[in-house]
């Protein structure tokens, strides 16, 4: 036994010192991140096309051309914006391990303003709250940023106050493309087939039904778009987006008597009965706990509308969150009979646990290759979805990896130095520990 455990640690030490004594990659994730977040795209709701803005091809052909230049395969960016590209194994026969792939998304959240984006570089972090400087009402405080406690002596990087970072997903971008890199300096490193993708508007639900699983290769996936160090996810949402449309009837107001319906009341009176008639809100909410949570409008006189968001982690409770608003619409119908309230709702995504519990490998191989990084990883649930919820459901189990981010979709949006050379670190250990089942 104790023969053993001895191997095991010397394994170990080996793997460490392999690691420690490759040669640097061209450009570090740092520096990539840095590069990435100043080019805007942001993506839009309901733009009706894919991409939904134009200017996330901007990137998407940057890093067509990056790729290349790292000597990966296969790369194109498709009809629907997607970049897709093979880094070619290493190993005496590829074939004797699953091709893995990972997955980052180019755009940014459009509830932040993502242009004009001045990455500030807090360095050697001693503690305390980070005041953002071109917004000082804009503050990382430690009270509401605890993991900040963990990052003394670390370059924080922030926005200066006026719009996001970026760093969902440029984190996820910059540390893929730094493993490929980190790869092609050190053919000492084995590893398989990696498939890489880039993907649009994540954000606003992206092409994943377009998304070609069978021409990309990949057997398994991960995504990486989590958050700090040590988050692994095999667990999100499942989500619906309802819309509750209020149609009233519009005149001149100068004859407006008997005639004009303003179906802003009825929409106002709908939203005046959330508080009471359903408590579970982002702002009131964390862990396994769902909500429910009207995020845009349009108020007119004829046609009002309002989108909620439905989340929960079981089905049932999502159920039950549809069957609510539903109740809601028909109480303010009642009481507004001249407005006619119309209710429908899509389906976003399902919680991809139902599938990823059968492939318990792919975390088990993660949070090994986390600890080899010397990071402390643990499964965390998604408050949130993933490209990998929908590919996961059409039968690519993907997964979602830690980036060292924070605060995604707000000003108040960082990352550091450390979080990002630690995840880029840990995805060149998963692929080492994928290959090592070659036999």
């Amino acid at each position: 036994m104790k023969r053993t455990i001895s191997l095991f640690f010397i394994a170990l030490l080996s793997l460490t010192a392999a690691f420690t004594q490759s040669k640097a990659p061209n450009e570090t994730a740092m520096d990539r991140f840095l590069r990435y977040v100043k080019i805007d795209t942001q993506s839009a709701e309901e733009a009706g096309k894919f991409p939904s803005t134009d200017k996330q091809l901007v990137l998407a052909r940057l890093l067509e051309t990056e790729l290349k230049a790292l000597g990966v395969q296969k790369v194109r960016i498709s009809a629907e914006g997607i970049v897709y590209g093979m880094v070619p194994g290493n190993l005496a026969d590829n074939s004797k391990v699953p091709t893995i792939g990972f997955i980052a998304h180019m755009d940014t959240s459009p509830a932040v303003l993502g242009a004009n984006v001045n990455p500030i570089i807090h360095k050697n972090y001693q503690g305390g709250d980070i005041i953002l400087p071109n917004d000082k009402t804009q503050v990382i405080t430690v009270a509401q940023n605890p993991d900040l406690k963990n990052l003394i002596g670390d370059d924080i990087i922030t926005a200066d106050g006026t719009t996001l970072l970026g760093s969902d997903d440029k984190s996820g971008i910059a540390e893929i493309m730094t493993m490929i890199d980190t790869l092609k300096q050190n053919p000492q490193i084995k590893h398989g087939n990696i498939a890489i993708a880039f993907t649009p508007d994540e954000e606003v639900g992206g092409p994943m039904d377009e998304f070609d699983i069978e021409g990309w290769g990949a057997k398994f996936a991960y995504t990486v778009d989590g958050e700090q160090l040590g988050d692994i996810s095999n667990e999100t949402w499942s989500a619906r987006t309802a819309t509750v449309t209020f149609r009233g009837k519009s005149t001149h107001p100068g004859t407006a008597k008997g005639i004009l319906v303003n179906s802003m009341y009825a929409a106002g009176e709908f939203l005046a009965r959330f508080p009471a008639a359903a408590p579970n809100r982002p702002e009131t909410t964390e862990g396994r706990v769902g909500f429910i949570h009207p995020y845009v409008g349009n108020l007119d006189i004829e046609t009002s509308t309002i989108k909620i968001l439905l989340r929960d982690f079981d089905i049932k409770g999502l159920e039950a969150q549809e069957t609510l608003v539903k109740n809601l619409a028909a109480e303010v119908q009642a009481k507004y009979p001249d407005v006619k309230v119309e209710y429908g709702s899509v389906l976003g995504y399902l919680n991809m646990k139902e599938i990823l519990k059968d492939h318990p490998q792919l975390t088990d191989h993660a949070i090994e290759a986390a600890r080899r990084a010397g990071v402390k990883a643990e499964l965390r649930p998604i408050r949130g979805g993933t490209d990998g919820s929908r590919l996961t459901a059409r039968g690519l189990p993907t997964p979602n990896l830690y980036t060292g981010g924070h605060n995604f979709h707000g000003k108040l949006e960082f990352n550091s130095r450390r979080g990002l050379e630690k995840s880029t670190e840990t995805l060149v250990h998963l692929v080492q520990i994928w290959a090592e089942g070659a036999k």
